[in-house]
């Protein structure tokens, strides 16, 4: 009797869909290695937007304590300068126009790359790839003189132009599998219904690709926000400086004063961490989606 129920038991957990606890070894290190990963994430972050409460005496006194009292006027103060608000401007459009930019000519570049066969297609793409090897910082004296013959020296589109063509080679990776995993069949309805093939790529495609380009829209804003060294060579005028560029000058202004360096430093992070952390969950699907293509 207790023979066959012990059979029984044993079939059933065999049986698809039923759940068997099967302590795994490695869970536990698994575990910690991500709260490790996690705390050396998010503690200097912390750290940095915590300090900005404290003052300068405090942070010397106390360096890991927490604020006592909590001083808002580091914060005030710097929401209230128009200086800081004008290197937010100043970001956001490098960032918008960089976005635009990258993810435009990347998804007309992966469309073809992936729906359109022609002579050499593998090899365009293997060039793409190969940019992901070139180092930004290899070509900061070339595109100075470029961007100088231009005339776009302290001008927006002298930083975006440069950091768009940087970020075409992970768009085109990330949209590629993503547009070629779409039905053919799909395709000759479209065709068949009158519609051309700029028309799919507009009305069809670009919908049902909208998780692979919401990725690498963030991809391309946050790295956009946290350029500095091209920046640094483009932009000289006080008035078209980023937000990092504000970060490093405010630094120097504020020698003396750490907390408000710090608190200038969190200001300067808020709107990349709120950017990417609301299109946490759609960067996933993106990449996730494009790994299965």
């Amino acid at each position: 009797m207790a023979l066959a129920t012990a059979d029984r038991v044993s079939r059933h957990a065999a049986e698809p869909g039923v759940t068997q606890d099967i302590r795994d070894p490695f869970k536990p290190f698994a575990y910690f290695l991500a709260l490790l990963i996690a705390g050396v994430t998010i503690v200097p972050i912390a750290y940095v937007l915590i300090s900005g409460f404290r003052t300068t005496a405090d942070l010397g006194a106390r360096p890991a304590g927490l604020p006592q009292p909590w001083d808002l006027g580091n914060y005030s103060g710097i929401l209230a300068d128009s200086a800081f608000w004008q290197l937010v401007f100043n970001s956001t459009v490098i960032a918008v126009v960089t976005v635009a930019l990258t993810v435009g000519t990347g998804s007309m570049a992966a469309f073809a790359l992936s729906r359109i066969d022609f002579k050499g297609r593998e090899a365009w793409f293997t060039f793409f790839t190969l940019g992901l090897l070139f180092p930004q910082s290899v070509a900061l004296l070339p595109l100075y003189d470029l961007i100088r013959r231009m005339n776009l020296l302290d001008n927006p589109l002298g930083v975006a132009l440069p950091q768009a063509a940087f970020g075409l080679p992970t768009t085109i990776i990330i949209l590629r599998p993503f547009m070629r995993a779409i039905p053919v069949e799909l395709e000759d309805s479209a065709v068949m219904d009158g519609c051309s093939r700029l028309g799919f790529f507009w009305r069809i495609l670009l919908p049902l690709s909208r998780p692979a380009l919401l990725t690498v829209s963030v991809l391309s804003f946050v790295a956009s926000w946290n350029a500095f060294i091209l920046p640094l060579v483009v932009l000289t005028g006080a008035d078209h400086l980023t937000l990092p560029l504000g970060v490093s000058a405010f630094a120097g202004q504020y020698t003396a004063d750490t907390a408000r360096i710090l608190a200038f430093t969190g200001m300067s992070m808020v709107p990349a961490l709120l950017f990417f952390s609301l299109a946490e969950r759609r960067i996933v699907g993106g990449l996730t989606g494009a790994v299965k293509g």
